[in-house]
């Protein structure tokens, strides 16, 4: 039956690693791999995420650091404890993926992410706490893919955030760390600009935020054109569809 079939293919992925790039484990992973991404670029994230879901044993990081995102995705379509369920399932699989391969920048792009994420559920100082780590893991996944325009976009919502850290938060990096972490708006729109010229368009978001920097450099004019082609922008993403340029 296709019960049957479906229950041996998923154990083969499972139970071996892609060893080369050829023979029936390392196509069907391919294939899975493609079925994925197909999925994500359709904003098809439970669809993504049941298809992805029976491998969360897998040894294949290319496949967990795929749940990690499709987990997170699900998780961000919901709300409270259901959210917060996802996020953390989430967090199990890229902490596996990174285990198996450590030179693989989306494990180390998607443990940035993720780590800051779960932080959100455990209070600014732990968020604050996580500051140099999480921007680490998105300078390695740079380091790895220098033209990741997601990991760029990442790098430019730290750099935005410390520089528009409010004083009560400051106050705390200042009790965490000797050097707490800062920024500017200018180092922010660097990074904004870089991800747009890597990959126009990919993330609605990004039209946001360069808004956003130009807005808190006094450029009004510039900062009006990004906020009204993010307006005029098609969604992506489960945050694109929730985009808000206020």
């Amino acid at each position: 039956s296709n019960h049957l079939r479906n229950f041996f293919k998923v154990q083969a992925l499972l139970l071996f690693p892609v060893m080369a790039a050829e023979g029936t484990v390392s196509s069907d992973v391919q294939k899975l791999i493609e079925e994925s991404e197909a999925l994500y670029d359709k904003k098809e994230f439970p669809a993504l995420y049941n298809l992805l879901s029976p491998y969360k044993d897998s040894q294949d990081a290319n496949i967990l650091w795929r749940l990690a995102r499709a987990a997170t995705e699900k998780g961000k379509m919901g709300e409270g404890e259901e959210r917060k369920k996802f996020i953390y399932e989430a967090w199990d699989y890229i902490n596996k993926a990174l285990e198996l391969d450590n030179d693989n920048f989306a494990c180390h792009k998607w443990y940035g992410i993720l780590l800051d994420y779960t932080a959100e559920y455990e209070g600014t100082k732990q968020r604050i706490a996580n500051a140099f780590k999480v921007k680490e893991h998105f300078m390695k996944a740079i380091e790895l893919n220098p033209k990741d325009a997601t990991t760029l976009y990442c790098l430019g919502y730290w750099c935005f955030l410390f520089a528009d850290m409010a004083w009560y938060q400051r106050k705390i990096a200042s009790v965490l760390f000797a050097s707490p972490p800062t920024s500017t708006y200018d180092e922010a729109l660097d990074y904004f600009k870089k991800a747009e010229e890597a990959e126009p368009g990919f993330y609605n978001q990004n039209k946001v935020m360069l808004g956003k920097s130009y807005m808190r450099l006094k450029d009004k004019e510039t900062a009006k054109t990004y906020l009204l082609k993010a307006l005029e922008h098609q969604d992506k993403t489960t945050d694109d569809a929730k985009v808000c340029v206020c």
